[in-house]
């Protein structure tokens, strides 16, 4: 059975989040962000390639609602940040990192959907480095699964999710997966694997 891509695959399982719930969870991390920063003057926010591009511009839109301001949003690609990509995978497929505004003096958010061993946002910091040195950088996840390899943890999270590490947690978003919850499963074992 050859398994379909995480953007194609309808996943299984319990759903922690509905559709309202994560509507919930990002109106509550946009008035959080706004509050630990003290407003709105230098402060954007950059999602991580995929889904928290579309989380970063939905928090830009809640914060823009309540405040009266739109908060400039990025996208970064970390792919070749990465420390567990193994030379021999296929070619990755490349989206691009868009900064609009100088990264140097700004607080930036970086946005993402699951926090969960930190090699991700890890991999973030270095892509925003590389553009520039911001003034600080805070991190904002709608799902923090637990099972940190690296000493990360999130300023704003939507929902705690204790979590096995033979479970999966997959985000789906509108923008990407023409819905939006949050579903919580088993991970596959092969036969003869134990």
């Amino acid at each position: 059975m050859t398994e379909l891509p995480r953007d194609q695959a309808e996943p299984v399982g319990r759903r922690i989040m509905t559709s309202d719930e994560v509507r919930r969870a990002l109106v509550r991390i946009g008035h959080e962000i706004v509050e630990k920063h003290g407003g709105t003057d230098d402060l954007a926010l950059v999602g991580i390639e995929r889904r928290g591009v579309p989380l970063a511009h939905r928090i830009a839109g809640i914060i823009e609602a309540n405040e009266g301001v739109r908060l400039p949003v990025g996208s970064l690609d970390i792919t070749f940040h990465r420390d567990d990509r193994a030379s021999s995978e296929r070619a990755p497929r490349l989206r691009g990192t868009t900064l609009p505004f100088d990264p140097a003096a700004t607080t930036i958010v970086i946005v993402d959907d699951v926090l969960y061993t930190g090699r991700t946002i890890r991999a973030a910091m270095d892509a925003l480095v590389d553009q520039g040195r911001p003034a600080a950088v805070r991190l904002a996840v709608l799902v923090d699964r637990g099972h940190r390899e690296l000493p990360i943890r999130a300023d704003h999270v939507g929902k705690n999710v204790p979590t096995s590490r033979d479970e999966v947690v997959h985000v789906m978003v509108q923008e990407v997966d023409e819905r939006d919850e949050v579903v919580i499963e088993r991970r596959e074992v092969p036969v003869g694997v134990a």
